[in-house]
């Protein structure tokens, strides 16, 4: 395969050499039009993967586990300890009950306008609100913060109202398809992070050696989130293989100062 190419390389460059520049011209044009050109180096069969539209177009929903809420799961597990005393959850509370065991006294689930049935309080993170200081003791934050406009004001607002001591488990998008349109849905989806973003807007308000980034992905699973495959689409080795360029999700834990 070697000698081949070095051959094939050698033979351009004599008819370069030699060719006035429209018989090289022609020449091309004939091997376009009879498919007579060289095969690529390392070329790629697309196959299912050659197409202008996601293989799901409902997130994966007919087809098992999206790949980021795999890596979410994962996540939250590795600090399931954390999960204890009063809890507070975005939406409702799946992530308490599924790692809080008993450790949980006290479960609440935060929507920012009223009409969800789960949630026990009502109230904006980026505006003052009137959850009390030092309330809780865990705040599970999951594929929250991308959809909140002014995103350093509800760090605020989740680090007010954490106990000192209290940790914050957040996870955002890093690559995916988009989740809300603005105008179209209920709400806009506005920002995606990387992790040296993430690190250094957890640091404007919790204290640098109490937080902890974690980056999820590589880009076989990147491709597939994309696609809005599930993670019953790929192996656990797959999906557990960290590449660190390329950053499907992102995980933060942050204590609180004392």
């Amino acid at each position: 395969m070697i000698g081949r190419r070095r051959t094939a390389r050698a033979v351009r460059a004599i008819g370069t050499a030699l060719l006035p520049v429209d018989v090289r011209d022609w020449i091309r044009a004939q091997q376009r039009r009879y498919g007579l050109q060289w095969r690529r180096v390392g070329r790629v069969d697309f196959g299912h993967l050659r197409r202008v539209s996601p293989i799901s177009p409902v997130f994966a929903f007919d087809r098992g586990q999206l790949v980021d809420r795999y890596y979410v799961t994962r996540f939250l597990s590795t600090r399931r300890d954390d999960v204890r005393g009063r809890v507070l959850e975005m939406m409702d509370d799946r992530y308490t009950r599924e790692f809080g065991d008993t450790r949980v006294t006290k479960s609440d689930v935060l929507h920012s306008v009223a009409g969800n049935p789960y949630a026990t309080i009502v109230a904006d993170l980026t505006a003052d609100n009137a959850i009390p200081d030092d309330a809780f003791d865990c705040i599970i934050c999951t594929q929250t913060l991308q959809f909140i406009y002014d995103f350093r004001a509800a760090l605020r607002q989740l680090h007010r109202i954490l106990k000192p001591g209290g940790v914050l488990l957040l996870t955002a998008h890093g690559t995916s398809r988009i989740g809300r349109r603005e105008g179209v849905d209920a709400w806009g989806e506005y920002w995606r992070f990387t992790a040296q973003s993430l690190r250094r807007l957890m640091a404007e308000t919790f204290p640098e050696d109490g937080t902890t980034i974690e980056v999820y992905g590589n880009v076989l699973a990147a491709v597939a989130n994309l696609h809005c495959l599930a993670a019953e689409d790929l192996t656990r080795a797959e999906l557990d293989y960290r590449d660190p360029n390329y950053e499907v999700l992102l995980a933060a834990r942050a204590v609180k100062a004392q």
